[in-house]
């Protein structure tokens, strides 16, 4: 019984930290980034699970694609899904996930093999200094992102999380 209170306080003191992390000090969408103009979280629900950023050294992410349930999409090297956020600007070398938005939404990284190594991707590939101020990875001009709550390759649960989320095909266009 005391391992399972112990896991369960752990936790309740992790979600509750990362969701203090998604809260703006007036909720408006200058001050939060990851929110809409509703006042809605872009950010999505996490999951209790490991998170999906791959221990991928120096090399970064190497893109593939991949067959889901909503079609071909890319992925990392491991399968994991990747993710756009319609609230970046494509082109414009920044992301606009920031503070709490990274927590469930990493970047994809970026090195040398990211930009050669990639697997039946037609779109450009690059990299832009993310949020974190480490290289993320971008593809058709959009940054890359991962979602938390994705534990196993294929998942796609990010998938349309607060109509700002989209998988991407080999070109990096996002699907709806």
């Amino acid at each position: 019984m005391g391992k399972a209170f112990s896991k369960a306080a752990v936790l309740t003191a992790a979600l509750t930290l990362v969701l203090a992390g998604c809260s703006g000090q007036n909720g408006s969408a200058q001050d939060n980034p990851g929110q809409g103009n509703s006042g809605t979280s872009n950010y999505g629900v996490p999951n209790t699970g490991s998170s999906p950023v791959p221990n991928l050294k120096q090399n970064g992410a190497i893109l593939e694609m991949r067959q889901t349930e909503l079609g071909s999409i890319a992925t990392d090297q491991r399968g994991m899904s990747i993710y756009q956020f319609d609230e970046d600007t494509q082109n414009s070398g920044a992301s606009s996930c920031t503070g709490g938005c990274l927590d469930l939404w990493p970047p994809v990284p970026s090195g040398p093999a990211s930009l050669s190594d990639a697997k039946g991707i037609t779109g450009k590939l690059g990299t832009i200094t993310g949020a974190d101020g480490k290289p993320q990875l971008t593809l058709n001009g959009w940054p890359m992102y991962y979602y938390v709550s994705d534990s196993k390759p294929g998942d796609t649960k990010g998938q349309a999380v607060s109509d700002v989320w989209w998988v991407v095909d080999s070109a990096g266009v996002p699907i709806h």
